[in-house]
């Protein structure tokens, strides 16, 4: 039975910044951030927006009365959690209008969520294959203003319909995995920013590309140049090409140089928006179907990493019909409408939440979804 990705979709908020504007505002080079970090534009999510939002945005692009009753499991990997006890997921049932008869629930290991919940996914699939999942990457990828982190914030969600008529990517069921205890990147219940160390970070993630991109190669008996295109968890554009230089002299120069062609169109999406923590790999993918010259039965490597640690390496073949499985034109039209935003502004909106007793004017919503008030300290959420 073939299982895997039927539809996806994208959201990211209506405001960004231009990454030229702060890094002059940081007094520091352009180049730096634009050539060094590989970003051009960053999401700023207004006060209403958050992993839930983004969320029931993104899934609302792409989900049809009969991909709803079809649901059978709904899975949200985040590490933008609005509770710490109640799943995202939840919340969606209402915004959503989704059948009770489904299991909901919100998976957590930093970036790697989303990778979870697609292989659990697929494993739910098997089992019932008359049914559909509905598996969501959203975050809001925050350090704080004026820190080395900064310029890899970021906003969005990406919604992937799995069943097992796989349109856009059918799973192989080829993985390697692996999981460690670093202190590379943490998030304390505390915080609402991100602690990192950056460059051990750096260090651990290409250091778990290598390690597993020789496990798979044994196991399963392939080579690069059985892939069309290595694609890669990218919170900033510049961290996955880090990872495939470890490839140079390895493979020829005419595969490396093809590897490289088409990681640039994996990658255009991101520097408009950056990082989207779970969702980056899964950016990474829609925006190489949409931007590259990929055709159905290519064979696609994934690298997806999670700080720490898990890392996963797993492969797919593009869909038959995988263009008319996403909305192109839609989330084209999302990235181009966007209101660029001054940096006092962005810092401004980056203080701003939302208190307890405290509402929003739905005439300043965007979207379809937002966070309308919290009532008790509980957050309740409409729709336009």
């Amino acid at each position: 039975m073939d299982i895997g990705i039927e539809k996806i979709g994208f959201y990211t908020p209506k405001n960004y910044i231009d990454i030229v504007e702060l890094a002059k505002a940081r007094n520091q080079e352009p180049d730096k951030f634009t050539i060094g970090i590989g970003q051009d534009k960053q999401a700023v999510p207004a006060v209403y927006e958050d992993a839930v939002t983004m969320a029931a945005e993104a899934s609302h692009q792409i989900l049809t009365d009969d991909d709803k009753k079809n649901l059978g499991l709904l899975i949200v990997g985040s590490e933008s959690s609005v509770d710490e006890s109640k799943a995202a997921a939840l919340f969606l049932i209402d915004l959503l209008d989704l059948p009770e008869n489904i299991r909901a629930f919100e998976i957590k290991e930093a970036c790697y969520g989303a990778t979870a919940g697609l292989q659990m996914a697929t494993d739910y699939i098997a089992a019932h294959p008359d049914k559909k999942a509905l598996v969501i990457a959203s975050d809001i990828a925050r350090y704080g203003i004026n820190t080395p982190g900064e310029v890899t914030q970021g906003a969005g969600s990406v919604a992937m319909v799995v069943s097992a008529n796989p349109q856009v990517l059918k799973l192989e069921g080829k993985s390697s995995f692996m999981s460690r205890n670093v202190g590379d990147f943490w998030r304390p219940t505390f915080s609402k920013t991100a602690f990192a160390r950056g460059k051990y970070s750096n260090q651990i993630y290409i250091e778990f590309f290598e390690t597993l991109w020789k496990q798979y190669q044994a196991e399963f008996s392939v080579s690069a140049d059985d892939f069309k295109a290595m694609l890669f968890h990218i919170p900033y554009t510049k961290m996955g090409k880090k990872a495939m230089r470890t490839l140079q002299g390895k493979i020829s120069d005419a595969k490396y140089a093809q590897l490289e062609k088409e990681y640039q169109a994996s990658i255009l999406f991101g520097r408009q928006v950056g990082n989207l923590y779970t969702g980056s790999l899964y950016l990474g993918l829609l925006s190489y179907l949409i931007n590259s010259d990929v055709k159905s039965a290519d064979q696609l490597l994934l690298f997806s990493y999670g700080s720490g640690a898990v890392g996963e390496l797993y492969s797919g073949i593009v869909g038959d019909d995988f263009k008319a499985n996403i909305p192109v034109a839609e989330i084209k039209a999302l990235l181009s409408d966007r209101n660029k935003i001054s940096i006092a502004d962005y810092e401004d909106v980056f203080q701003q939440s939302i208190s307890d007793g405290e509402s929003v004017d739905p005439t300043t919503v965007s979207g379809h979804f937002y966070l309308s008030e919290i009532k008790e300290n509980e957050r309740i959420y409409s729709k336009k």
